[in-house]
């Protein structure tokens, strides 16, 4: 465990299993409340989700996909039907797991809102809370994200494609704090974990996050990411293929004209992956 918090959590779990726990009217009332407000803000309505602006939640993203939701926010790939519902997940494991802290015994701030000052731009959010004086952020992920992405703050930090690392260290630049680290929920089943961001520079962080306002102020596209050679078995196949850094992004069809998106052309399998394709495709 990397956090006492950890322990005190699960100690209470353990307690609930045995059905000897209790949990306190207000501590219910809280989380409904917070549940009902998500409630509200992702199904109530004037919610316009392509609306661009720079956020805490977004400046540490590639500058590339920025410009796309700035300045071309048509050619986006649309959501899925099940997008809201996605982000309603995360609202309520949230909502919950600040109960579970607050009925473990752990002390913490709730989440306000804070202003990091980039010169004539200004860059907002609302951190999740602060615990023993760090800002920490609370994740719901997949269980293969829990598993690699969210293993340590290295192998986040080696593929960080939605900024939560310039998040962080943004609400504690703007908050006066310490950066805390994260805490990871396991949508699949439940799992937690605190990861510490002991690997993270404030200072550097904000650098690169006053670099991205002035880039996307100047309004000039550039790409972030190139293609890659694909490998089968440990060989080059003469295929170019996306960069994962590309790989979540909305905007990867229109930025990549030539990007097609087939089985594996070199694989066997009876049912081959999925490969995104940059230009001519060789199956030989």
């Amino acid at each position: 465990m990397n956090h006492p918090a950890e322990l005190a959590i699960h100690q209470y779990m353990e307690d609930a299993v045995k059905g000897n726990s209790t949990m306190s009217d207000a501590t219910i009332k809280q989380v409904a409340t917070d549940i009902s407000d998500a409630l509200k803000r992702q199904f109530g309505g004037g919610n316009k989700r392509g609306d661009f602006k720079l956020r805490m939640s977004n400046v540490g993203r590639p500058t590339c996909q920025l410009w796309y939701e700035k300045n071309k926010p048509e050619v986006a790939l649309p959501f899925p039907t099940t997008f809201v519902m996605n982000m309603m997940l995360g609202d309520i494991v949230e909502a919950v797991f600040k109960g579970l802290l607050k009925e473990a015994g752990v002390q913490y701030e709730d989440t306000d809102k804070v202003t990091l000052d980039c010169g004539d731009t200004n860059v907002s959010g609302s951190y999740d809370l602060i615990l023993d004086g760090a800002v920490d952020d609370i994740k719901s992920a997949s269980d293969w994200s829990y598993r690699n992405k969210f293993e340590s703050y290295d192998s986040l930090a080696s593929g960080d494609g939605f900024g939560y690392i310039a998040q962080l260290a943004g609400y504690a630049k703007a908050a006066n704090k310490k950066a805390g680290g994260w805490w990871v929920v396991n949508k699949a089943n439940g799992a937690f974990k605190y990861i510490p961001a002991t690997g993270l520079n404030v200072d550097e962080e904000i650098n690169k996050i006053k670099k991205t306002v002035n880039i996307i102020k100047e309004n000039k596209f550039e790409k972030c990411f190139q293609p890659v050679p694909e490998k089968f078995r440990g060989k080059e196949t003469g295929n170019q293929v996306l960069n994962d850094g590309c790989r979540f992004c909305s905007y990867r069809f229109d930025c990549w004209p030539t990007l097609k998106e087939l089985p594996a052309v070199k694989s066997q399998a009876k049912n081959p992956p999925i490969i995104s394709y940059i230009g001519e495709v060789c199956a030989a």
